[in-house]
Order: C-alpha cells, then sequence, then structure tokens
C-alpha cells in the first residue's frame, strides 16, 4: 500500500473502503464499551493524574483485546494547517494521548511481540524516508512504552519516545500501533469497525483536545488493535 500523492484521494480512499468494506461487527464477537475502572496501579502517579477514571474496553472472539485510559485533556492546536498523509496535525510528537492493557501477549501494528502488561501511548509521526515507504498510507502512529518507564505525562522529544518505546520490544525498534481515519459517521463511540483490505480491526473514539483557548472539543479518532502493516 503506497502513500496516496493527493490529500483528497487520501480521504477518499480511506473513506471510501470505511463505508464498502465494514463488516457486520457483533457478528464477528468484536465490540467496544466502557469500563468503570481506574487507571492501573502500574502507572506512574503522574500519569494517572492525566487519564481518564473510565477506561473502553475492546473484546474479541477470543475474549478481551485491550482497555485503554484516555487523557483527560491533550494539549493540542484547535486549527491546526492539513499536511499530506498527516491525519492528526493537532497533536505534538512525543505527546502522551492514553495507556493501553493488554491481558495476553500480543503482536503490534509491525507484528513485533510485546508481552501482556500496562503500556503509555505517546503519539509520532513516521519518518519520510524510503525505509517507511508501504508501511501505512497515513503517518500517524502511537509508540507504547512499558508503564515502568515512562512515569512523566509531558511531552517529550521523539528520540526519547522512541527509546522509551524499544523497551517495550526489548530490540532497537520501538512498538507501533497504527492510527487511522475514524468512521464517518458512527452510531455511537466507543465503537468498532474492521477494513478486509489488510483486516485491520479499528476501535473509534472521541480524544479529548484542549486548544490554547481552553476550550475542549472532543477530536474522532480511531486506532487499529489488530492486524498488521502489509510490509510487515
Amino acid at each position: 500500500m503506497k502513500i496516496l500523492r493527493s490529500r483528497g484521494l487520501f480521504f477518499a480512499f480511506f473513506f471510501a473502503l470505511s463505508f464498502c468494506l465494514t463488516d457486520y461487527v457483533s457478528a464477528q464477537g468484536y465490540k467496544a464499551e466502557a469500563l468503570s475502572e481506574a487507571p492501573p496501579t502500574e502507572l506512574a502517579g503522574p500519569v494517572r493524574e492525566a487519564l481518564s477514571p473510565t477506561a473502553i474496553r475492546v473484546s474479541g472472539p477470543g475474549g478481551v483485546l485491550c482497555d485503554i485510559w484516555l487523557r483527560k485533556a491533550v494539549a493540542g492546536k484547535g486549527n491546526a494547517a492539513q499536511s499530506l498523509g498527516v491525519l492528526y496535525p493537532q497533536l505534538a510528537e512525543g505527546t502522551l494521548v492514553a495507556a493501553i492493557r493488554f491481558p495476553n501477549g500480543v503482536k503490534d501494528y509491525c507484528k513485533r511481540p510485546i508481552k501482556a502488561g500496562v503500556y503509555t501511548l505517546r503519539y509520532l509521526l513516521l519518518p519520510e524516508d524510503g525505509n517507511h515507504m508501504g508501511v501505512a498510507p497515513q503517518r500517524d502512529f502511537v509508540l507504547a512504552s512499558p508503564a515502568e518507564v515512562d512515569g512523566d505525562s509531558a511531552t517529550v522529544g521523539i528520540d526519547r519516545t522512541i527509546d522509551l518505546s524499544r523497551k517495550a520490544t526489548g530490540s532497537d525498534h520501538p512498538s507501533v500501533w497504527s492510527l487511522g481515519p475514524p468512521e464517518e459517521h458512527p452510531k455511537s463511540l466507543p465503537s468498532v469497525f474492521h477494513l478486509q483490505d489488510g483486516d485491520l480491526w479499528f476501535v473509534e473514539f472521541g480524544l479529548p483536545l484542549q486548544a490554547g483557548s481552553g476550550d475542549v472539543a472532543l477530536v474522532p479518532m480511531a486506532l487499529i488493535v489488530a492486524g498488521s502493516a502489509p510490509e510487515a
């Protein structure tokens, strides 16, 4: 799958997939629902304080896939200019977006295994170089880092984000999880939808974004929780 050259074609492509290739989720046993549970104690105090007191639980045919705690409010730019291949220009790289708990070992978007446990998720853009062509049609990702090594809710640098995430895989490669465009008209949030192209499962939610004015607005966002890159 190559990076699309036209922003208009890019969004038209993904929205067309969302409408034409979305499976009937409940028939497959996948669902997203609210979970009344505080952030895990494995997380450092500053991170727990920054997160919502409730979570999103994503379940599949084999049981619980993951639990996700979003930030109460993510600092960002409310009127950020769009750029080619970037879905969420409001976010700064290295921003803590959420925490996630996997009850079982999983493989990330690049098929790298990580152990069961609790991880932070920080936003990062895929580098614009030849080494990453074909990984995804957009550059937006979150990197997972073990809760025990990422104890600060503040935005950190790109290199720091990558270094923290390498500890999730125990290798030179970070643990990457792809973001994608949400459905245009979801019935409710949180929700789950499926794209047959690549066999990708997305959880969709509203991320609270706090602009410079102090106002908080929900930004629809979708995270791939099952499925892998075509080049992986």
